[in-house]
């Protein structure tokens, strides 16, 4: 029994039926941020949303009778089992704030689509990679911070006056939002050679130590998709397995 009912969460029309509800329910909490769509159908809106509440639940039960103690081996069965648990508590008094948590529900989707799935694993396979580049790119702000006080910190104090200000005013030219005419040409004005320290610091952080970042996550993502493949075949020989045997019991009987 527990097998085909594992056999029939993993049917892709169910696994499509499940992706839709979850789009639908995220179109459902979008629809109650507005007041004129909730005073027109607000009841509806309510009670749709607690039928696909009520059929994650479902899928979550169901899940939890098939696989047993494995479904805790799962990082996936855990998140999803934690989002709808949420959504399951009551959102009143101290615990109001719940109701906006209720949209995590959408993440759900990372967990069904294996796509998503891939590419949040191969960022959690880049973070211990990442360590040594937060660690780099720190000391180059730490650095370029102090050299920014000492040098603009009397023309500029608003935004070189510390090493706080001057550590987030470097971080407003790294995302190079309005870094030219807003904070780099005003400084140009009082010290003209000032364009070789930020052209610099934007060559060094935005255009080299960044991409560090996004290469450790493309290089991840790759070895999980590389990783996935024979899990995906063992999944497929294991499925075709359970279909023999279940065959040749109903031959049995006969």
């Amino acid at each position: 029994m527990r097998e085909q009912v594992a056999m029939f969460l993993e049917r892709p029309v169910v696994t499509r039926f499940i992706m839709g509800v979850i789009l639908f329910n995220a179109v459902l909490l979008g629809l109650e941020t507005s007041k004129p769509v909730m005073a027109a159908a607000g009841g509806v809106i309510l009670t749709l949303d607690r039928i696909c509440l009520a059929i994650f639940v479902v899928e979550i039960a169901l899940k939890l009778f098939a696989l047993g103690g494995r479904f805790f081996r799962s990082g996936w069965n855990l998140f999803d089992l934690a989002v709808v648990g949420v959504a399951l508590m009551p959102a009143t008094g101290g615990l109001s704030v719940l109701r906006a948590l209720r949209v995590l529900r959408v993440l759900r989707l990372i967990s069904i689509a294996p796509s998503l799935r891939r590419v949040v694993e191969g960022f959690l396979l880049a973070l211990p990679g990442m360590g040594s580049v937060t660690l780099l790119i720190a000391l180059i702000y730490y650095i370029a911070s102090v050299m920014a006080t000492k040098l603009f910190a009397a023309s500029f104090p608003d935004w070189f006056g510390d090493l706080g200000r001057s550590a987030y005013t470097l971080f407003q030219v790294m995302t190079l939002e309005s870094w030219s005419m807003g904070i780099v040409r005003p400084v140009m004005e009082v010290y003209p050679y000032a364009w070789m320290f930020f052209v610099t610091f934007i060559l060094v952080t935005t255009f080299a130590v960044i991409n560090l970042f996004v290469g450790l996550v493309v290089n991840s993502m790759q070895e999980a998709a590389e990783a996935d493949k024979p899990d995906e075949a063992a999944a497929r020989h294991a499925e075709l397995m359970a279909r023999l045997e279940a065959l040749e019991k109903r031959l049995a009987d006969r």
